[in-house]
């Protein structure tokens, strides 16, 4: 009770500790003056908050591990100082001594290893956050079942249900304070979002959900010949211990080993994300951890499919997806509003991609569009069709500009995630970086527009139908057209005809808060330094006047932090 007392405070004291450095750099220094000697210093602190959360995470492992690799795949919001440094989480976890890892499985199967196992490998061959992996071979009467003897036994870490109930409360309270913060509420539901992961990691470590879900997947692709599951050896699989058939193979980011085999690494990224899109897209559910140690690429028999049959079409490798604790559905109207989206981004239509980022539930109803319109479209006439190594091309002043302007018009947007969304994120995170580190030159862009151009085909049969529903909301326009007219006619007449610009009265409120918070910054001073020159003949009142100056120097602070919103 003690250990997870102290594991509880130190969470809560590293997090306290850079919530308040990076408010004094990102909101007290720019207010009264000191935004570029923040400015200049905000690399150097954030590659040291990201070193420090790293050596926590790795000290406690537990689900800080988890919030680690959850960090480092987010690329599109977090600075590469951050996600650089958090990528070494994946691998980095140190193994449960075999004594305790023996105890826990002995009574979980209610008998001893040598007999549930004819062999049982004291070193692991995986170490987790929430489990390690061991080699086995199975006992003659379950290998005769299963038509093979050798498996791999995941086993749970000892005393993890403890730790993940510490380590969710202590992110339930960081998320509690940072709520409090009125653009942090404003912009996303935090408290939600850890529940949400709260309900994934608590399924993450119950191994017959695990179980479930790699039965599952396996039925997902069924006859397909590009994919391969573990089977799952019922007789030796419990809430805390998982026996699966050793399916261990290339690992999928081994490019010398790939080539080799006389594997492509380019063809199978572009497999890889075909394959991912087919979970997310079809199939609406998903893995959602496929980073390298769980995926691996198996050789075939060129031509031979996973049935035994011949097939000119078939891959000369399937992908084999392990570890199936952290899997996503996607509901059938999000699913839908998702294939709008890329539908959108293969097309380049910058306003399409914002009415189907609405449509899923990312923008809240009340969100004025305007600018996010324009701005994505700038982004598809500039940068469309670019992969990566393209972008490196371009000129970074050009890239930093636009990013600083797209990042101002995401901010005053307010937006929510959608269930399961978080996960949804995380697996096409990785899916990019995956698809980037076997084929540098892989282009996103490319992997999309054919798969757009199949959701395309696979609806032609619609295609009519939208067309009529389409002409209809053309002629509905077209008769409302002359009532509408009328209308503006009626307010020019009467003076009541306004023209608003959101994005002009934003910037006149920000001018008029900064305006006031200068005279308070100004005032502040005056008083301090007065103070500090009278306190030695007029104590009293010196130290009157240091006192009074408290209060304009709270309005230069906060100012505008908490007070009331500005048009929107």
């Amino acid at each position: 009770m003690g250990n997870t007392r102290a594991r509880y405070r130190r969470i809560l004291r590293f997090a306290a500790r850079y919530i308040a450095q990076t408010w004094w750099y990102e909101l007290v220094l720019p207010r009264i003056g000191f935004g570029k000697v923040a400015a200049r210093g905000r690399a150097a602190r954030l590659t040291r908050i990201a070193e420090r959360f790293h050596v926590l995470a790795v000290d406690l492992g537990g689900l800080m591990i988890k919030v680690g690799q959850y960090l480092s795949s987010r690329l599109d919001v977090l600075p590469p100082e951050i996600t650089r440094e958090l990528a070494g989480l994946q691998d980095e976890v140190p193994p449960v001594p075999f004594d305790a890892i023996r105890r826990l499985a002995e009574a979980e199967l209610g008998v001893p290893l040598e007999r549930a196992y004819a062999e049982f490998e004291p070193t692991p061959l995986a170490a987790a956050s929430l489990g390690q992996a061991h080699r086995a071979r199975l006992a003659p009467i379950d290998a005769a079942d299963m038509g093979y003897d050798e498996a791999v036994v995941k086993v749970q870490r000892p005393g993890i249900e403890a730790i993940v109930d510490v380590d969710l409360a202590a992110l339930r309270r960081v998320a509690g304070w940072l709520s409090r913060v009125r653009f942090v509420a404003s912009h996303v539901d935090l408290p939600s979002l850890v529940e949400e992961f709260a309900a994934t990691s608590l399924e993450e470590i119950d191994y017959l959900q695990e179980a479930g879900h790699a039965e599952r997947f396996a039925a997902s692709f069924a006859g397909d010949p590009r994919v391969a599951a573990p089977e799952v050896v019922w007789e030796r699989t419990t809430r805390r211990v998982l026996t699966l058939a050793d399916v261990t193979a290339i690992k999928v980011n081994d490019r010398d080993a790939l080539l080799a085999a006389g594997i492509d690494p380019k063809d199978v990224a572009k497999q890889f994300a075909t394959v991912m899109f087919d979970q997310l897209f079809r199939d609406g559910y998903f893995h959602a951890d496929p980073h390298p140690g769980n995926i691996f690429v198996t050789p075939v028999a060129l031509g031979s499919s996973a049935s035994g049959a011949t097939d000119a079409a078939s891959p000369a490798y399937r992908l084999t997806f392990i570890d199936f604790g952290m899997m996503g559905e996607v509901p059938d109207g999000l699913r839908r509003g998702l294939q709008q989206l890329m539908l959108a981004v293969a097309a380049r239509d910058g306003k399409r991609l914002v009415d189907s980022i609405r449509g899923v539930g990312i923008l809240l109803p009340s969100a004025d569009t305007a600018e996010l319109e324009r701005a994505m479209s700038e982004l598809f006439a500039r940068f469309g069709g670019m992969g990566l190594s393209e972008l490196q091309q371009v000129d970074q002043r050009e890239l930093r500009d636009f990013a600083i302007e797209f990042s101002e018009v995401m901010r005053a947007l307010p937006f929510q995630l959608p269930q399961n969304f978080l996960l949804i994120i995380r697996s096409m995170s990785l899916t990019s970086g995956l698809c980037s580190s076997l084929d540098p030159q892989f282009n996103m862009w490319d992997a999309v527009e054919p798969y757009a151009a199949k959701l395309l085909s696979d609806e032609r049969g619609n295609i009519v139908q939208a067309f009529g529903q389409q002409a209809l909301s053309y002629a509905g326009t077209v008769a409302r057209l002359p009532q509408r007219m009328d209308a503006i006619a009626d307010r020019i007449e009467q003076g009541r005809l306004v023209a608003s610009s959101p994005k002009i009265e934003q910037r006149m409120v920000r001018l008029e808060r900064a305006a006031q918070r200068i005279v308070s910054a100004v005032l502040f001073v005056g008083l301090f330094v007065g103070g500090i020159l009278l306190r030695r003949e007029e104590p009293v009142w010196g130290v009157a006047l240091i006192v009074a100056s408290v209060i304009p120097l709270l309005h230069a602070v906060f100012a505008g932090l908490f007070g009331r919103r500005g048009p929107r």
